[in-house]
């Protein structure tokens, strides 16, 4: 009997890391179709990670690279119109099969689903996004093995605001306690910690590996990689794995315990 009842993941960089070679591309070429020479580099595109939301990073590449366009009297619909374009970029990308899975993250999937472990999602890309990933990389079931999708703007607040933790918390109907978050990112992290989400799995990605983590209770290079001490028998990170974890954080039953408790 598990004590953890529910997987709760982040999706850019955690589900898939589609950062680098899906949003930022992305972006660049929703820019050439409307006529900008602007280049997201991967270096640039690293440095704007730092802001969550589609839309809010458009606006902040705009506030610090080309105040001008600010005073566009249609700036709100200039924006959305370009997130909407780099989103139907995006779309196509995920369905030419060119952003997969991160490695140990559909066996895990698989695993939690045949134990009865509920999933969810916490994001702050677009609905469209999540399902259209879970299906290209996964298989046209996979959306359904997840019961709650939260993401986009269904909360006011984007990472590292807890928003849309707290918001995926109340529609599973559990506490913190009973679940794992699994992120990538300090904003992420930021977030799950703010919802009180103490039993927090951080698989670095790409552009997050000179994050602060501080807060965290295991940080990992993949769902794959083996970990002394909570690793399954598989030699990766498992159920098991997972609720070792969520036992060191709050015992076995006993609700909260000291994070060094075993």
């Amino acid at each position: 009997m598990y004590s953890l009842k529910a997987l709760i993941f982040d999706v850019d960089g955690t589900l898939a890391d589609t950062e680098r070679d899906g949003h930022r591309p992305a972006f660049n070429l929703a820019f050439l179709e409307a006529g900008l020479d602007w280049d997201w580099t991967v270096e640039l595109y690293g440095e704007l990670l730092a802001v969550t939301g589609g839309k809010e990073r458009i606006l902040y590449y705009l506030r610090h690279w080309r105040p001008a366009f600010l005073e566009r009297p249609d700036l709100a619909d200039f924006v959305a119109g370009l997130h909407q374009r780099k989103t139907a970029h995006y779309l196509d990308l995920l369905r030419s099969g060119a952003i997969p899975l991160r490695p140990g993250v559909l066996r895990l999937l698989e695993e939690a689903r045949a134990a009865g472990i509920r999933l969810a999602v916490a994001t702050t890309t677009t609905p469209e996004n999540v399902t259209t990933l879970l299906e290209c990389a996964g298989g046209p079931d996979l959306p359904g093995w997840f019961e709650v999708i939260a993401a986009g703007d269904i909360v006011p607040a984007k990472k590292p605001a807890p928003d849309i933790f707290c918001y995926a918390l109340e529609q599973l109907g559990l506490p913190p306690e009973a679940c794992v978050a699994i992120e990538d990112s300090a904003n992420g992290v930021r977030a799950a910690l703010g919802a009180n989400l103490r039993a927090l799995l951080v698989t670095v990605s790409t552009y997050t590996q000179d994050d602060d983590f501080s807060g965290c209770a295991l940080v990992v290079a993949s769902l794959g990689e083996p970990v002394a001490g909570l690793a399954g028998e598989g030699g990766h990170i498992d159920l098991a794995a997972l609720e070792a974890l969520h036992r060191q954080i709050y015992g076995a039953g006993r609700g909260p315990a000291d994070p060094a408790t075993p």
